[in-house]
This record gives C-alpha cells, sequence and structure tokens, in this order.
C-alpha cells in the first residue's frame, strides 16, 4: 500500500516533471550537479534508483560500462524511456530500492539522485546498496537539503514546492552532510567525498565505499 501511495505521489506530473523540478529548486543548482556528475571516475555496471524521467542518466552513462534506471513510477520511467531513446547502454526497469530484483555483491555502483530524502526507511535504502553492490564498490547519493540555507530562501523553496507538488510526504527529510555520511557508516560504507553543492538552494553530494 505504501509503495502504491509513493508512487501515486511522484507519477502525478510526468510531463511537467522536470520543469516542476527546476522551479523548486533552481537551474543553476541543477546544472551544479550534473558537472559534479561529469567529474566522476568510470562506475562500471551501475544501478540508478530513483531514476524519474531520466534527466541524471543521461548525465552519468558516460561513466558506467552499462547500467539500470530504475524507478517506482510508471509514468516517470515512460518519459525516461522515450529520453534515453534506447541507449545502448541503459537498462530501463521498475525496480522499489527498498527491495530489489538484484542479486547481492553483483554490482560495481549504485546512484541515486534527489531520492533518499523523500523515502520513509532511509537506512532501508542504503542496507539495500550495501547488498547489491560489490566489495569496494561504489555509493554516489545527491539529495536536495535545506541545511546551510538561509531561512527566507528555506520559505520561498518551501512556497514554490506546495504550489508544484502539494503537501510534500510526511516522512520526508532533509540530511546534512553529517547526517548522511553518518548513516552511510553505520550501513558499511567509508565516506571518500562529502560537500553542500549550490547557492541558495542546496544538494547534499556524498560517495561511499562498500568496505
Amino acid at each position: 500500500m505504501r509503495n502504491n501511495i509513493t508512487e501515486k505521489y511522484w507519477s502525478r506530473f510526468p510531463d511537467t516533471y522536470d520543469k516542476k523540478m527546476e522551479y523548486v529548486v533552481g537551474k543553476e543548482l541543477l546544472d551544479e550537479i550534473i558537472q559534479e556528475l561529469n567529474r566522476l571516475p568510470e562506475l562500471g555496471e551501475l544501478v540508478e534508483f530513483g531514476c524519474g524521467t531520466g534527466i541524471y542518466t543521461e548525465a552519468i552513462v558516460s561513466k558506467t560500462e552499462s547500467m539500470f534506471a530504475t524507478d517506482l513510477s510508471d509514468s516517470l520511467l515512460a518519459v525516461a524511456r522515450k529520453r534515453i531513446d534506447d541507449h545502448p547502454k541503459v537498462t530501463i526497469q521498475k525496480e522499489n530500492c527498498m527491495a530489489t530484483s538484484f542479486p547481492s555483491e553483483a554490482i560495481d555502483s549504485v546512484f541515486m539522485a534527489n531520492l533518499i530524502h523523500v523515502v520513509e526507511g532511509p537506512s532501508t535504502l542504503l542496507e539495500e546498496c550495501y547488498r547489491i553492490l560489490r566489495k569496494g564498490g561504489t555509493l554516489v547519493i545527491v539529495t536536495f537539503t535545506d541545511k546551510d540555507m538561509i531561512l527566507w530562501e528555506k520559505i520561498k523553496m518551501g512556497l514554490r514546492f506546495v504550489k508544484s507538488w502539494g503537501k510534500p510526504p510526511a516522512h520526508t527529510h532533509s540530511f546534512s552532510p553529517d547526517d548522511l555520511g553518518s548513516m552511510m557508516t553505520h550501513a558499511g560504507f567509508t565516506i571518500e567525498t562529502s560537500k553542500v553543492l549550490g547557492n541558495k538552494t542546496k544538494a547534499v553530494y556524498i560517495i561511499g565505499q562498500k568496505t
């Protein structure tokens, strides 16, 4: 039931999803995130959780040997399929990121953008990442945050969110780098990179390695 509620919430506006995200957090932050992804090393075989419409799939695929772009929403996956246009490296499929169909210790890298702060069980999600990653595998997380934002910018971003999406899910989080780093460490990851991106609006960018 909860998965159905989550899917319905984020599936309401597939054709305007990207525009709404840009309106809420700003193009400057989205561009900075993509610039960081462009600096990543080779990531081997990668699973992307919460690919949505595929906006970050496009940015990260060049760093992979192959990748699975996954999401819970059928309508967002349909947009991603149009965007990716049968890219030879990309397999698009529906997955519940909390309990996926991937074998244990089978994947080189996991990537998720703007997902962990809206799931009900972030620790469970990190445990699933750990399970499917090979030893030494890489976890890359980008997640919007209101940490280090001035109060007025927080208020304006909140109003833009409500105007675009309505009331946010009750389990929405806002992680600082320390918050997320602590959770990742507890799940068995060693933190390699941790920083906050953005000017007026912010995102946590963190990379860990399975130990």
